[in-house]
């Protein structure tokens, strides 16, 4: 089964929980790291399979842009099937934290 991975980055906190809720419940997908940006912006990844991505994905969007105050969505992307070197390099593979959490 084809792995992807899906990245949002927004604005505030309270958008990223609220994609990252979302996200989780529209599809079968781990979350696999959360984090700050450099500029100060957060970003969540998620990873399942190629299909569930997607759909997770777009409720994420939705749930972030609906996000009172200035809860702007900055960016977002999905990577189907990542190579391994692109797992290696950047904080994106499954880890012992998410593993409880495996679709």
């Amino acid at each position: 089964m084809p792995i992807a991975v899906g990245v949002i980055e927004t604005q505030t906190f309270p958008a990223i929980l609220a994609a990252a809720d979302a996200m989780v419940k529209a599809g079968r997908v781990t979350i696999v790291v959360q984090d700050r940006s450099e500029s100060g912006r957060q970003f969540v990844a998620i990873r399942g399979p190629v299909s569930e991505v997607k759909q997770a994905m777009a409720a994420g969007l939705i749930a972030a842009d609906a996000c009172p105050g200035f809860a702007e969505v900055t960016s977002h992307y999905i990577v189907p099937n990542p190579p391994e070197n692109l797992e290696a390099v950047l904080p994106i593979a499954f880890s012992e934290d998410s593993e409880p959490f495996w679709v």
